[in-house]
């Protein structure tokens, strides 16, 4: 009955996301979003600990406010647009608030945290992965350049940023790395329709790799993570590599899509924008960095040899993907 009741949920839940990026009018959009926000409340409950449920209760308040402002914001486009257009601008910045809202961008960000840190791992990775493919795509269709806009995006840039530096915990770590490559993607839609799309996927491919392990350990906390990858010496190693990759940093798999960002928006003349686009995601760099020296530098006695039942194959070709696609990538788009 568990496996049933959780199965008919995530279809629900992916059949709401599908009616929200593919319907043409946006009330069918707010309904998708509706059945997708109905179908999840019940995935993240957990019968033996109370933190699911109050983290879910956060999520469905946050939103259900933030459909409520979506649905209004809607409505009064619809039936003013003739009479007072000049207040169509207005209106799309409030829809445009409550969309980021739901995705969890700064300045709207204060319950993303606050949720992630009550979920375990897979509640998590819904979380940062599939829940933002809807109000990405309708941020995407509603997109305007505007100070509205540039404003979002250098805010979610610089709170990611300095809000992870005094993190503790793994959960609110890959928040506010998230909320950072959201910036990225809201950027890369400004004049591009497809990168934010692979940049988004790349995102989710490393998000999932560095999940997978975490879950396996039961890892929630950087103490935990320090003490619990001794089993060898070279898991640890490609593991933390995934870090690396994304932080953006060359020549892994993460640095492909922000290339492809900085590309765009220089050829568009953003060249402010992608400076301090640049400048400010070094200090998530950093905490990534800090991470993975601290990991590798404390605990020196592992074992220099893989122990053979402790990687299964998913998680090794994710690592593999992880940390050598970006070759794979180069050539694919050296013959596109």
């Amino acid at each position: 009955m568990f496996n049933f009741y959780k199965i008919l949920f995530v279809m629900t839940l992916m059949i709401g996301s599908l009616i929200a990026i593919s319907s043409y009018s946006w009330l069918s959009m707010w309904m998708g979003l509706e059945i997708n926000l109905l179908s999840i409340i019940p995935l993240l409950k957990d019968k033996n600990n109370i933190y699911p449920a109050e983290a879910a209760f956060k999520y469905f308040i946050t939103q259900t406010l933030a459909s409520m402002i979506l649905l209004l914001s809607i409505l009064l486009s619809l039936n003013i647009q003739e009479f007072w257009p000049e207040t169509l601008a207005f209106l799309n910045m409030i829809m445009n608030s409550a969309l980021l809202t739901k995705v969890g961008a700064a300045p709207f960000h204060a319950w993303f945290p606050e949720v992630l840190e009550g979920l375990n791992w897979m509640n998590s990775l819904l979380m940062l992965t599939w829940q933002k493919i809807a109000p990405m795509v309708l941020i995407f269709y509603n997109c305007k350049l505007s100070s509205f806009f540039l404003s979002i995006i250098l805010i979610s840039t610089i709170v990611s940023g300095i809000l992870g530096l005094n993190q503790i915990s793994l959960r609110k770590i890959l928040t506010y790395s998230s909320i950072n490559h959201i910036s990225w993607m809201l950027a890369s839609m400004l004049n591009s329709q497809y990168i934010w799309l692979i940049y988004f996927i790349i995102y989710s491919i490393i998000t999932l790799n560095i999940i997978l392990i975490l879950r396996l350990k039961q890892i929630f906390y950087l103490h935990q993570l320090f003490n619990s990858l001794n089993s060898s010496k070279l898991i640890k190693f490609s593991f933390m590599l995934n870090f690396f990759s994304l932080g953006g940093l060359p020549p892994f798999l993460g640095f492909f899509p922000k290339w492809l960002v900085v590309n765009n928006l220089i050829q568009q003349k953003f060249f402010l924008l992608s400076f301090l686009l640049i400048i400010f995601t070094l200090i998530t760099l950093f905490f990534y960095l800090r991470i993975t020296f601290t990991a590798l530098v404390i605990n020196s006695s592992e074992a220099l040899i893989f122990p053979p039942k402790k990687m299964n194959f998913l998680i090794f070709l994710f690592n593999f993907i992880s940390l050598s696609g970006l070759l794979v990538m180069t050539l694919v788009f050296n013959y596109i």
